[in-house]
């Protein structure tokens, strides 16, 4: 764990802040909205705070070892597994399966109420990204999807009858650039960004009235600016947003961030800082208008996105946001103006850069591929953490995140015109890419509990294969996650004990849940292990391509 030394003014700020001065009204609205719905999980971070908290503490430190699984939902397609966030409301559990097939479940016994899925364009199944979605929006009476077909769709929430469907990506000239993850509501305004990082195109975000599907706005992550994007680099330029944003209704605020750079490792026909590309991005909702943007890593040549979530502290009047991207730093702002405050380290490999510049955010000393050179880069092109997101509990003020230790070897080189012409194709602007284990230490994964304004390590599990699922922290005192084999641990939040595990049989890659219904809490895990990733991962960790698929969400309660 580093931490600058001209930074450390700013960490003894924000420590007294938190600690002894009185708490600000924004921070303490943004208090209320972790803590929103309490008995639901009624977005993809559960509110726009972004925690992934449950504040129900029926099931505890004392009693999680008594949990039993209470139903168990398959979708019948294991096709890369359940990557989505269930969402349930008033009782009821919705979720997502390959290719888009939708569900509605009684949240207490797992009885289909209804189910649904759209006729996909046959040009998806050529997509990169074919199958997988991440989950569904519910709101304003109805369930919205972002389909594998370019298309945002809204379901009636009690029917799951097709309202609307609104085009807005053409997958045969997007090199199969689609919606892998939901839009999310800010609103009566729907908003998300498609795939498309590593390919050959233009990034953009696209915002619809929720209720009628009418496009509202569309948001450019390519600045028109030459000095950022010579020539026509802009339009091969990567930027897209394939993760979901959040919305802040204190401030009506949307944040989402962005990905990579394309190519994604030689950047020299796009020499500038290529804005605003691996950025963190505040719109306002209503008109699509930029308030501010962090650009974490300009001139990215490293494949290191900055699409992860956006995380809302309660810290007093500095109205703090946490950003973690793949590069292993995450950066701490004023979530009201972008404001550097604070930058840490979250992994022990970081090559790439020596440090970064505690004001103005600049890299420092980078170390950038060069052509036809075998260059070592750590972390590697899945991050210091994949898109499986972390979670923040009040009780302890500890952040929980898995992350990975793996590096890769980098020859970069100019695409080839003629490798770029299937809908499939891969703009990485490298002629070789191989992952390896770290030169210090060993290739593996942790989740670890951190400070997430200073960075301080309070504790951490070690894993021999990085956990690609996301973490559930509840008022219970515990922080669920499972690993890559199948099993679901429950820890100690406050010291990374471990209480309960299951073996659900398959790894995870979706985000668990907790919901209450009529007084009983139950904690739902999607499983079955699924993803692109695992094909990057074989070389540095070949035990993955013995591990099983599947597809299955597990809900347990207690007797």
């Amino acid at each position: 764990m580093a931490i600058y030394s001209n930074a450390r003014l700013h960490l003894l700020a924000l420590a007294l802040i938190a600690t002894v001065a009185p708490v600000g009204a924004n921070a303490e609205s943004v208090k209320d909205m972790g803590m929103a719905s309490p008995n639901d999980w009624p977005q993809y971070h559960r509110t726009g705070a972004a925690w992934r908290y449950s504040p129900l503490d029926q099931v505890n430190r004392d009693n999680v070892k008594n949990l039993k699984v209470q139903w168990i939902a398959q979708p019948g397609d294991i096709t890369q597994g359940l990557q989505a966030t269930p969402i349930e409301v008033d009782g009821v559990l919705y979720y997502i399966g390959p290719y888009n097939h939708v569900y509605a479940l009684d949240g207490v016994t797992g009885k289909m109420i209804w189910q649904y899925q759209p006729k996909l364009a046959p040009v998806s199944n050529e997509s990169f990204y074919a199958a997988a979605s991440r989950g569904v929006t519910v709101g304003r009476g109805k369930v919205f999807i972002g389909s594998l077909d370019g298309r945002f769709i809204a379901l009636d929430q009690k029917t799951g009858k097709e309202l609307w469907s609104r085009q807005l990506i053409d997958l045969k000239t997007n090199y199969g650039a689609l919606f892998s993850s939901p839009p999310q509501l800010a609103g009566d305004i729907l908003f998300g960004g498609s795939t498309g990082g590593d390919q050959p195109v233009r990034g953009k975000i696209f915002a619809v009235n929720a209720d009628t599907g009418e496009p509202a706005w569309t948001f450019d992550t390519i600045k028109n600016d030459p000095k950022s994007w010579p020539g026509n680099s802009g339009d091969v330029g990567g930027g897209s947003v394939w993760l979901p944003g959040s919305y802040d209704e204190t401030t009506d605020t949307i944040y989402i961030g962005t990905s990579n750079a394309a190519p994604d490792f030689y950047g020299a026909d796009r020499e500038g800082d290529n804005k605003y590309t691996a950025s963190l991005l505040a719109i306002e909702p209503k008109n699509g208008k930029l308030k501010w943007a962090r650009q974490e890593i300009p001139h990215d040549v490293w494949d290191y996105d900055s699409a992860y979530e956006a995380l809302l502290l309660p810290t007093g009047d500095q109205k703090t946001l946490v950003h973690l991207n793949k590069s292993g730093f995450v950066f701490v702002m004023n979530k009201d103006n972008g404001e550097l405050l604070n930058t840490w380290k979250l992994v022990d490999n970081l090559n790439t850069i020596k440090n970064i510049d505690p004001k103005t955010g600049e890299l420092i000393d980078r170390n950038e591929a060069k052509p036809d050179q075998k260059v070592l880069f750590c972390p590697w092109l899945l991050g210091a953490r994949s898109w499986n997101h972390g979670a923040y509990s009040p009780q302890t003020g500890f952040w929980y995140t898995n992350t990975m230790e793996a590096c890769n070897y980098v020859v970069s080189q100019k695409d080839n015109p003629d490798n770029l012409k299937a809908i499939n194709s891969l703009s990485l602007g490298a002629a070789q890419l191989q992952t390896v284990a770290p030169p210090i230490g060993k290739a593996m994964g942790r989740l670890v509990a951190r400070d997430p304004i200073t960075g301080a390590a309070k504790w951490s599990v070690d894993y021999d294969i990085p956990a690609l699922g996301a973490v559930l922290a509840t008022g219970g005192g515990l922080v669920f996650n499972t690993d890559v084999t199948g099993v679901i641990h429950a820890y100690d939040a406050e010291n990374g004990k471990e209480l309960w595990h299951f073996n659900a049989g398959s790894g995870s890659r979706g985000g668990p849940i907790s919901y209450s219904i009529n007084g009983k809490q139950y904690v739902a895990v999607p499983t079955g292990l699924g993803s692109v990733a695992l094909g990057f991962m074989a070389s540095a960790f070949p035990e993955v391509k013995k591990l099983p698929g599947g597809a299955a969400l597990v809900v347990f309660a207690l007797p």
